[in-house]
C-alpha cells in the first residue's frame, strides 16, 4: 500500500525561529535583511522539493522584541523579488486584516500570483499585539472576536476582487480593436461592516486561479474561521493526541462548511534538534539553550503577554497569577502557556525558559524525526509540517541532507512537483472564478 504523501512548508525567520538564533555560530548574523540569503535558503528548499516557503511578519516592535525582528524585510516584497528567481517553490507571506486595506492587498497579492506563474499564498493574521495600533490611524485595538469578523469581510472582499476578470476576460484582439469582453468584467460592490469595497479589481487572475489562504487559528474562534476560509493551516501543537484532535475537528467543521476535507491541510510546525545519535541532539540542545539568558528569556514570555513585564516577580517561585493579562493578543498560546504552568507547579524561570527555548516534540536522531513525521501523516493528524529550523546553517543542512532522504526511502516524499502552480502541488483545486461558475450552471441548467 503507497504512503500519505508528506507536504512541507519552510518558514524562514531570519536567522532562525529560536529567539536568539543570531547568536549561533553557524548561523547568517544579518540574515532576517540579507537577501543573497533568503535567495539561497529559498532555492536549497525548492530543490529538495518543499511546496511552499512562509513568510512570518508583525507591525509592532519596541526595545524588547525578538531581536531579528527589531530590523527584517516585508514579506510581499521579498516575495516578489523572489518570484523570478524560483520556479517551483510556492511563495506565502503574512499580512494583517487589521492593519492594511483589501484593496491594495488584493492587487500586490495578485501581482506575485502573476510574477510567479500561480505560487502565491496569503498567510491571513488578526494581529495580536495591541502595541500595533500605535503604528496606524485606525483607533484602539480592536479585540479578539472584532478582529476575527473583520478578517472574515476582509477574505470576501479579497476573493471577490481576485474575480473581477473571468480567465478569458482578455480578449487583445488587433484587429477588431477589442481589448477585453465587457461582459466578463465584475464589479464587487462589497458593503459589510468594516469594508464598503467597490472594484473591480486592475490585475487579472491567475494561473492558479486565485492565491492560496493560510491561516494559523488556534482558538474556538480561530478554529472556526480555519475551517471556514483556510486552505493550509498551521499548527503549534506537541503531541499526536492534541494535533489528531485539531486536525479532525477543523476537518470535520470544513465540511459543515460545505466544504471537502481535503479543501484544507493541517501543518504543524517543525523545529526539531536533530543529530546523527542521541547523544548528538542533547549537545545540540544545550548550545541552543545557553544562545539566551533569563533575563532574554523573560522578554521574550512578556511578548506573547503584551511585553508584560514578568521581571518585576520572584524567578523561583510558582508562575504568578496574573489575571486576564494577554487576552486580546496572542490568546490561545498565553492561555495554553496559563494551563501548563498552573498544572505542573511551574515557576516562572521554568516556564520563561520552556517559552524561549523549547525542545520540539520531534527533535531526535534523524531517523526518529523522519519516523515520527510519517507516523502523523500515516494515522491522520497531519497533512505535512512547516519547517523552522530554531537555527538556520547546520540544522538546516542536516535536515535536507539526511531526514528528507530517509523520507524518499520510505515512500513518504519525493522532490517532483506534480505542477507547476501552488495549488497543484498542495493538491488543491484550480479556484474558479464566480461568475464563470455561474455562468456554467445556468447554462447546464437551461440545458
Amino acid at each position: 500500500m503507497s504512503r500519505k504523501q508528506i507536504k512541507l512548508g519552510l518558514l524562514v525567520q531570519g536567522p532562525g525561529s529560536h529567539p536568539y538564533s543570531w547568536r549561533a555560530d553557524d548561523t547568517v548574523i544579518d540574515g532576517s535583511i540579507n537577501f543573497e540569503y533568503y535567495l539561497d535558503v529559498t532555492r536549497r528548499a525548492e530543490a529538495a522539493g518543499f511546496e511552499f516557503l512562509f513568510i512570518a511578519d508583525g507591525v509592532h516592535i519596541n526595545e524588547k522584541s525578538i531581536p531579528h525582528f527589531l530590523n527584517r524585510f516585508e514579506p510581499l516584497t521579498l516575495l516578489s523579488a523572489l518570484a523570478p528567481l524560483t520556479s517551483r517553490i510556492g511563495l506565502a507571506g503574512t499580512v494583517s486584516t487589521t492593519y492594511s486595506e483589501p484593496y491594495n492587498i488584493s492587487r500586490q497579492l495578485a501581482t506575485i500570483d502573476q510574477i510567479s506563474q500561480g505560487r502565491a499564498g496569503w498567510n491571513v493574521v488578526t494581529t495580536p499585539l495591541e502595541g500595533s495600533a500605535g503604528n496606524f490611524s485606525k483607533g484602539n485595538h480592536p479585540e479578539h472576536s472584532t478582529r476575527y469578523k473583520m478578517a472574515g469581510e476582509y477574505i470576501e472582499v479579497a476573493q471577490g476582487l481576485w474575480d473581477s476578470w473571468e480567465d478569458d476576460a482578455f480578449v487583445r484582439n488587433r484587429e477588431t480593436g477589442e481589448f477585453f469582453d465587457k461582459d466578463k468584467l465584475h464589479t464587487l460592490d462589497y458593503r459589510g461592516d468594516f469594508f464598503n469595497i467597490k472594484g473591480p479589481l486592475n490585475i487579472q487572475r491567475s494561473r492558479q486561479g486565485q492565491p492560496v489562504i493560510f491561516q494559523a487559528g488556534a482558538s474556538k474562534t480561530g478554529r472556526a474561521f480555519a475551517a471556514k476560509y483556510g486552505e493550509a493551516v498551521f499548527t503549534h501543537t506537541q503531541s499526536f493526541k492534541s494535533n489528531k484532535e485539531y486536525y479532525d475537528d477543523i476537518k470535520e467543521q470544513a465540511v459543515k462548511n460545505g466544504r471537502k476535507k481535503e479543501d484544507v491541510l493541517i501543518l504543524p510546525s517543525l523545529s526539531p534538534i536533530i543529530g546523527a545519535t542521541e547523544e548528538a541532539v542533547a549537545e545540540r540542545h544545550e548550545e541552543i539553550k545557553n544562545l539566551i539568558t533569563i533575563d532574554n528569556a523573560l522578554e521574550v514570555l512578556g511578548r506573547f503577554f503584551d511585553h508584560y513585564d514578568f521581571s518585576v516577580h520572584p524567578l523561583d517561585e510558582p508562575f504568578p497569577d496574573i489575571g486576564d493579562i494577554g487576552k486580546n493578543s496572542f490568546r490561545s498560546t498565553t492561555d495554553n502557556i496559563k494551563r501548563k504552568a498552573y498544572q505542573h507547579g511551574s515557576t516562572l524561570r521554568e516556564v520563561a525558559l520552556e517559552t524561549a527555548s523549547p525542545k520540539d516534540a520531534f527533535s531526535g536522531t534523524y531517523r526518529q524525526v523522519a519516523d515520527k513525521m510519517i507516523e502523523w501523516v500515516e494515522n491522520g493528524a497531519a497533512d505535512g509540517f512547516v519547517f523552522t529550523p530554531q537555527t538556520f546553517g547546520t540544522q538546516y543542512d542536516e535536515f535536507l541532507e539526511h531526514v528528507i532522504p530517509l523520507l524518499e526511502e520510505e515512500g513518504s516524499y519525493t522532490r517532483e512537483y506534480p505542477g507547476e502552480t501552488l495549488r497543484e502541488n498542495l493538491g488543491l483545486d484550480f479556484r474558479e472564478n464566480r461568475y464563470t461558475k455561474e455562468r456554467a450552471g445556468s447554462v447546464e441548467a437551461q440545458g
